[in-house]
């Protein structure tokens, strides 16, 4: 089993490397790319389409069997219990509009549980990738959460959702700037997860996430060290999830602020 999941890694970040290859064509030819509307402030470009489709077809060869969920076409069923999904651009926001904060996101979920996760950032050429119970790393070089236990010695990633109420967000912020903590956001839910995996940011929120954008990144901060709110495996791959995550020393204080803001209970 442990050399399947290797070798589903390591297709999955060959795959994501290509994959950011063909999507640096379109981001480098902006001024001939088509742009739609799915939504308010939710873009879909022509490159986001041609880029799922490539990772498709290359999952399609090496294993028919299993099934494929995206964000831009329609899943596919599988007879394996395993399921790939994809975002072939998250960050579309900052792709169509030439800001360099945008990533590749392949994950491999069997029986709704993650078990693979690649985010390839093809404008700085890195690379996270982890497999369950094999660590975290990027380009090679393993990968730990931060070990802050508070929320001044950093900045927490935080999600802005067409799916939940704006103002929540509003608040989660005021209540870490309250904490002497400040918030980051790159329009790039799966890299801010990624820059959690390592490190770079104390932790990362969003109030609803598809899988698509989520369960790679989420899987890298577990491997990373981190705590990550768990998701319902029966239900994540179809409606998606709330995303809590950070180092294990300030993950406590961030679920409760989260909490607050967002109107839950334990």
């Amino acid at each position: 089993m442990t050399d399947d999941l290797d070798d589903r890694m390591h297709f999955a970040i060959d795959l994501a490397r290509r994959a950011g290859d063909l999507g640096l064509k379109y981001f480098r030819d902006l001024d001939n790319l088509t742009v739609e509307s799915k939504g308010h402030q939710d873009l879909v470009s022509e490159g986001d389409r041609e880029v799922e489709l490539f990772i498709r077809a290359l999952i399609a060869e090496a294993y028919p069997q299993d099934g494929i969920v995206g964000e831009e076409h329609a899943a596919v069923g599988g007879t394996t219990g395993h399921v790939w999904v994809i975002d072939p651009i998250n960050g579309t926001a900052n792709f169509v509009r030439g800001i360099p904060a945008w990533c590749v996101v392949i994950a491999c979920a069997r029986d709704g549980q993650t078990m693979v996760g690649v985010i390839h950032e093809p404008s700085t050429d890195e690379t996270f990738y982890g497999r369950r119970g094999g660590g975290a790393f990027v380009n090679g070089k393993p990968i730990k959460a931060s070990h802050a236990a508070s929320l001044s010695e950093g900045a927490i990633g935080t999600g802005l959702s067409n799916r939940a109420s704006t103002k929540n967000v509003v608040i989660l912020v005021s209540l870490i700037m309250a904490e002497g903590g400040v918030f980051y956001r790159n329009a790039s839910g799966a890299l801010m997860l990624a820059y959690t995996a390592a490190g770079r940011l104390l932790g990362y929120v969003e109030e609803h996430m598809n899988a698509w954008d989520c369960l790679a990144g989420m899987l890298l901060v577990e491997e990373a060290g981190g705590t990550v709110l768990k998701a319902d495996p029966k239900t994540v791959l179809g409606k998606g999830t709330q995303v809590i995550t950070g180092g294990k020393h300030i993950f406590p204080r961030l679920q409760l602020l989260c909490e607050t803001a967002f109107g839950l209970t334990r």
